[in-house]
């Protein structure tokens, strides 16, 4: 397979060890017979280059070719080799050796980095000594021996790596970084960059030997310019099959402001739309203009809630293809996967992306391989934050400065679409400047007043005091009056108590049904609304935020001016009524969830005597989110800031650990059984491998709960631990049709549960 320097061998004078080849990896053909072993001179020059390539596109190619080269370095060594051995069984006649003693290699690499390339390779030697294990901190108590410092204080012979192997790699007399580097996270976000280019170099290269049917099926992606070839026919159909009413004259119109702007240089944009008005296609068609303008890689389209993302990807796969779109997120169903698809989510080498806000921004502040796999193909993108309004208020600061340092250092545009457009230019708020984008250029350009003029296609009916509650059962009665209608309160419970005064056939929707009973739920609701059926819902906010639902009548329990625009958006929202949609506001009887949603309630109610002429202006979403951010305790709540920001003293471990959109030290997941795939599947991993295929489709019947309520369903033996961590629903009886998982007993119906 090799010849030459790629066959270097042991020397014949160190005892036991003639003849034996430096091997980075080896594996068995079908038949058990070892095939030609994986050299590791062949690895490292090989992802060196493919991190070349990779790093090259932020311009540090040299850099990211250094650490491809030094990163297995240490497998080198006599000992590793011995030790790779016995583990295998490689050239040892097969026997395998499973107590035998793990040997460090990474810390090698590291440390000849430190050794010839000074202060950068300091930088370097995070990559290096993290690349298995993950991103390091330098020195914290949260992560002790495991930090950095502590792993450079042990000695390390670099002379025991074979002098011939580091002579043959080429490595360059000196480095340099592409730029001096801003004071706050720039330069942790470059190291996380490389930290990519390389694990994902890494995992590729090993791939290629150990597995090269995977790598056959990764080539052939499509480009852009064919995509945009795609998308046009696609709207040129849709356009001549469409009916000429106001709302479909406005999309037309919004995706030829979005066509023209796309020849904009690049940077951040915002598309400021009212609800109903097509930002989905609008936004892709930006995206995708701009991409073949600015001969970008691919588009990246963030959405904040797995309760409508099905909605969007399908969108998309209508109008550019189904290969060429691959959603990245936790409830994906397996008929829109396939095996290239799956391929290409581990590292986003696809044109278009979809995925939710908790992976794109949790990956983007994470130190785990897999997880930072991706990082490098956010280069050369656009990036479409959908509802951007919901960004989470506690990790906006280094979201918001990211996201900059993307725009400026990495050749990214960004697109803000919202029909509630957030303040996220850089403003001062009560003497302190917020952390915005110095400049966004609006889509629609002056069009935005007139568009949501046009597009008023409802009457928002404010209570005259909004701190005079509204009891369940008086709402309730209204409710019933109307053959269809839409409730959205701010917590399950509400939920549940206002559902359970509602007539049967009422639909209930929260986060406590699971994906896969959400989405059938979703779908009942649409086909009664298109066959003009009753249909009357009660839910909680999950269902405002972007699912494509249209009520003649909508009631929404008070809260932010934010939440009350987009649940006004699933009112009339095609605009067929001959009469504006109806949407009802009342004050809750239940308190708000503290926290962010609390503060938006109360910070509403502070402006809205100024505000209520014209309340879903943009100049009063520009007030209600300056306020609700002046408001909030705090714009960076776990010191992410000042975790990434010391110098070389950086703590990109805690800094991931603690960066939780969703934090998982409060809840716990657990699988439900719903309907007879969710039984096969608990079963299936229950007596089988902890595989990672079978979680991924068991995600769809996952549901999160708090602490509290793990233990009390634990402690009644209503759950059961499956798999080491992974917790499932004992039976079916705790989990209902019409309200998905059953916690509080009053809630349960006996009568229901009695075998006839």
């Amino acid at each position: 397979q090799s010849s030459g320097a790629n066959r270097m061998r042991f020397n014949r004078d160190e005892p036991n060890q003639q003849n034996l080849e430096i091997v980075a990896h080896a594996r068995m053909n079908v038949d058990g017979v070892w095939i030609a072993p994986h050299l590791l001179n062949d690895h490292l020059q090989s992802t060196g280059e493919l991190s070349y390539k990779f790093s090259e596109k932020f311009h540090s190619g040299d850099v990211g070719k250094t650490l491809g080269a030094l990163h297995d370095l240490g497998k080198g060594r006599e000992d590793w080799q011995v030790y790779f051995r016995k583990k295998t069984g490689y050239d040892n006649h097969g026997r395998v050796e499973n107590k035998v003693r793990t040997v460090e290699h990474s810390i090698y690499g590291a440390k000849y980095a430190i050794e010839n390339f000074s202060l950068l390779g300091e930088i370097l030697s995070y990559s290096i000594a993290g690349h298995h294990s993950g991103l390091p901190d330098w020195s914290s108590e949260e992560t002790g021996r495991a930090s950095l410092k502590y792993r450079l204080s042990k000695p390390v012979d670099i002379h025991s790596v074979k002098s011939g192997l580091i002579n043959n790699l080429n490595l360059p007399k000196t480095l340099s970084a592409p730029r001096k580097f801003e004071r706050y996270l720039d330069l942790s976000l470059w190291i996380r960059m490389l930290f990519s280019s390389l694990v994902d170099a890494d995992f590729l290269d090993t791939e290629s030997y150990m597995n090269p049917k995977k790598t056959q099926l990764r080539a052939n992606n499509a480009n852009l310019a064919e995509l945009l070839d795609h998308f046009d026919k696609y709207i040129q159909g849709k356009e001549e099959n469409s009916s000429d009413i106001l709302v479909n004259r406005m999309r037309r119109e919004v995706r030829r402001k979005c066509v023209d702007s796309a020849d904009s240089p690049m940077g951040v944009f915002s598309l400021t739309v009212p609800t109903g008005g097509g930002k989905t296609l609008s936004s892709l068609a930006f995206a995708l203009n701009h991409a073949v303008k600015h001969n970008l890689d691919r588009i990246i389209y963030v959405i904040p809630f797995t309760s409508i993302i099905e909605q969007n990807a399908d969108v998309f796969r209508n109008a550019i293809g189904k290969d060429n779109v691959v959603e990245h997120h936790s409830n994906i169903s397996e008929e829109n996967e396939n095996d290239r698809t799956k391929l290409a989510s581990e590292n986003w080498d696809a044109p278009v992306i979809v995925t939710t806000s908790v992976q794109f921004f949790e990956s983007l502040f994470a130190s785990r391989p897999s997880r930072c796999r991706k990082l490098h193909n956010i280069v050369n993108s656009v990036i479409i934050l959908d509802e951007a309004q919901l960004l989470p208020v506690d990790y906006l600061e280094p979201i918001l400065k990211t996201m900059k340092l993307l725009v400026k250092y990495y050749n990214v545009s960004i697109v803000l679409s919202t029909a509630t457009q957030p303040a996220l230019k850089e403003h001062e708020i009560a003497g302190d400047v917020f952390p915005g984008f110095e400049s966004i250029t609006e889509i629609m350009g002056d069009k935005v007043s007139e568009f949501y003029d046009k597009l008023d296609r409802v009457v928002v009916h404010l209570p005259e005091d909004l701190n005079s509650p509204k009891q369940w059962k008086e709402l309730s009665e209204e409710l019933i009056r109307y053959p269809q209608v839409l409730c959205i309160v701010s917590d399950r419970k509400s939920c549940r108590e206002l559902y359970h005064l509602m007539p049967e056939g009422t639909v209930h929707l929260s986060a406590l049904m699971c994906g896969a009973h959400r989405s059938r739920k979703i779908k009942e609701i649409k086909d009664k609304l298109d066959k003009h059926e009753p249909v009357r819902v009660i839910s909680t906010q999950l269902i405002e935020a972007g699912v494509d639902i249209d009520f003649p009548v909508v009631y929404r329990s008070l809260a932010g001016l934010d939440s009350i625009a987009q649940a006004a958006g699933r009112c009339n929202r095609e605009g067929l009524g001959e009469e504006p949609g109806q949407v009802f506001v009342f004050k809750s009887p239940r308190r708000t969830p503290a926290g962010i949603l609390r503060k938006a309630e109360a910070t509403l109610q502070d402006i809205i005597s100024d505000i209520r002429p014209n309340l879903f202006d943009s100049s009063s979403f520009e007030r209600f989110f300056s306020e609700l951010y002046w408001k909030a305790n705090s714009l960076d709540s776990e010191k992410i800031m000042e975790l990434l920001s010391k110098n070389l003293n950086i703590s990109f471990k805690t800094a991931s650990n603690r960066f939780k959109i969703i934090d998982d030290s409060i809840q716990k997941t657990i699988l439900v059984r719903y309907g007879d795939e969710s039984e096969q599947l608990i079963e299936d991993l229950r007596y089988s491998e902890h595989n990672r295929t079978l979680m991924r489709k068991l995600q769809r019947y996952a549901v999160n709960i708090y602490n509290k309520e793990f233990e009390d369903l634990l402690g009644k033996g209503l759950i059961e631990e499956i798999k080491e961590g992974v917790y499932a629903l004992s039976s079916g009886l705790n989990y209902s049709d019409e309200i998905g998982l059953i916690l509080d007993e009053v809630l349960y119906e006996p009568e229901k549960y009695i075998l006839q």
